[in-house]
């Protein structure tokens, strides 16, 4: 019989979610955190718990930032006529203006523009594995990809202030050493389930699917579903890393589930805000 990872999105699904889901399947957090520690990164620190999202019991990885970023403050993200701009987790290649409530005279790390290239050397100057490297690498391709064709400027003129920022190094180069820890070859994912309404970022607000991940969709061929919930279930992180991992699209017609894992996102919704993955045997 052939192992296989079976993802399903049917709350969508960002990075921290997916991370957290094969922590809970089984990767050993002391392996994934030695391997974090040798990223040439400040600014953060990492905790690994366990929560309740809607009675169900599900593994947290949060990467909790010297700055705070507000990407988890849902009245930040989805209230109408907010006074101030939202750094969300997309990535823009326009400079754009600190509401002068988040300067911070301490730490700005968080805020320092970051191009692929600074992004790739990070990752590449860590001590991670070669094959898990490749991965990281591969996911911020992607996320370049799109975001160069979202604001019509090329790859290399994209600057990351929230993707490339701290927390989503952290959460890309977390995700790609799991995959490779679990070393499978075959990576199912079911349909990416997303939410309806518009997300604030700092220049306005902009619909859902916000571009970025309309254009890793649409790129990498992911099957996209619509739900009634309230906001977004996708990040363009989350996009990018199935984009990267997915090998089949179709699911054996019978298999046995040897493991699950269960990764919870930080928002509320009117369904479980989780990731679910399954070790599965066909």
């Amino acid at each position: 019989m052939e192992q296989a990872l079976y993802i399903e999105c049917y709350a969508g699904i960002s990075g921290d979610m997916f991370v957290a889901s094969l922590l809970d399947l089984g990767v050993d957090k002391d392996y994934l955190l030695s391997n974090l520690q040798t990223l040439p990164l400040e600014g953060y620190k990492i905790n690994i718990s366990r929560v309740k999202k809607m009675a169900l019991d599900a593994c947290d990885f949060n990467v909790i930032l010297d700055v705070d970023n507000h990407d988890h403050d849902m009245q930040y993200l989805y209230e109408e006529n907010h006074e101030h701009t939202h750094e969300h987790e997309h990535s823009h290649e326009h400079k754009h203006k600190h509401h002068e409530h988040h300067i911070h005279e301490a730490n700005h790390t968080h805020h320092i523009h970051r191009n692929l290239n600074d992004v790739t050397t990070i990752i590449n100057n860590s001590q991670i594995t070669d094959n898990a490297k490749s991965i990281a690498n591969k996911i911020f391709q992607i996320i370049a990809e799109a975001e160069a064709k979202a604001h019509g400027t090329s790859v290399e003129q994209v600057h990351f202030h929230e993707v490339g920022a701290v927390d989503s190094i952290v959460d890309i180069t977390a995700a790609a050493i799991c995959i490779d820890k679990l070393n499978i070859n075959k990576v199912f994912c079911s349909s990416l389930s997303e939410g309806k309404g518009f997300v604030n970022c700092q220049h306005g607000a902009i619909p859902i699917p916000v571009p970025a991940v309309v254009n890793i969709v649409s790129a990498n061929d992911l099957k996209l579903h619509f739900t009634n919930t309230k906001g977004e279930l996708i990040t363009p992180t989350g996009a990018a890393i199935i984009a990267a991992i997915k090998t089949d699209d179709s699911m054996p017609e019978n298999f046995m589930i040897e493991k699950i894992g269960i990764g919870a996102g930080k928002r509320q919704y009117n369904i479980p805000n989780v990731v679910r993955s399954m070790l599965i045997k066909y």
